[in-house]
């Protein structure tokens, strides 16, 4: 595991970006795994910034989405097909026939799962997995008490997520309570992992992660155990 500190969000997101850059750079046919919410926005608004100024290029990029929303479609504002296109995907150069996002609207929200597996299986696994943490310790949307043996699922979103995610939304009822998410052995399996995390209220989480029992209660804390982690955050 490495921790790399920084000094604000800003600092954290060029960090970030420099990882997942040196990632595209090195080895232009990557496959990146990549989150949403609010912690990867600056990240991805650097990587813009880089690719508008030509010192990165993705178009022989492919990228997997770590989740969706079950019934919001793509067009959706609240969607993460729309989170992506809106901050990073229409703002480089990278070919949209390689993003990947899992679908919320499929009729077969199983095979829709096993699909998305066996992309990522035909694709080589993912390079560089993109994370960020929750409240309770979830990654992706694999809540508390989630076997670490899953691969991707549907699953019912907790009420503290919910709560936590309602910022996106006019209300907490609007918040769909069901999600697909790529599980924790799909995380694990990515080559290398990085953890950005940056707000005051996750500090603890954030501990209890890296330095406590690995616990499904926990979820993120499975990460312990990655042999290519790198986590950057504001705190010590």
């Amino acid at each position: 595991m490495k921790i790399i500190k920084a000094k604000n969000y800003n600092d954290m997101s060029r960090k970030a970006a420099n990882i997942i850059s040196a990632q595209v750079i090195l080895y232009p046919y990557s496959v990146l795994g990549l989150a949403t919410g609010s912690s990867p926005v600056g990240t991805y608004e650097q990587l813009v910034e880089w690719y508008a100024k030509g010192d990165i290029d993705f178009s022989n990029t492919t990228t997997v989405n770590l989740d969706e929303y079950v019934g919001l479609d793509a067009s959706s504002k609240q969607s993460y097909r729309y989170f992506m296109n809106e901050h990073l995907f229409t703002k480089v150069n990278i070919d949209m026939s390689k993003t990947f996002v899992p679908n919320g609207k499929a009729e077969d929200l199983y095979a829709e799962c096993r699909r998305y597996d066996d992309l990522i299986t035909s694709l080589g696994g993912i390079d560089l997995q993109l994370l960020g943490i929750g409240h309770n310790g979830h990654i992706g949307f694999n809540e508390p008490s989630e076997a670490f043996e899953k691969t991707t699922h549907c699953i019912d979103l907790k009420p503290s997520t919910i709560e936590a995610n309602k910022v996106f939304f006019y209300s907490a009822d609007e918040v769909p309570r069901q999600a697909l998410t790529m599980g924790i052995k799909s995380i694990m399996q990515a080559k290398k992992v990085l953890l950005i995390v940056n707000t005051e209220e996750k500090k603890e989480i954030l501990e209890q992660a890296l330095f406590g029992s690995v616990t499904p209660e926990v979820p993120a804390s499975i990460l312990q155990l990655h042999p290519d982690l790198t986590v950057v955050t504001c705190f010590e």
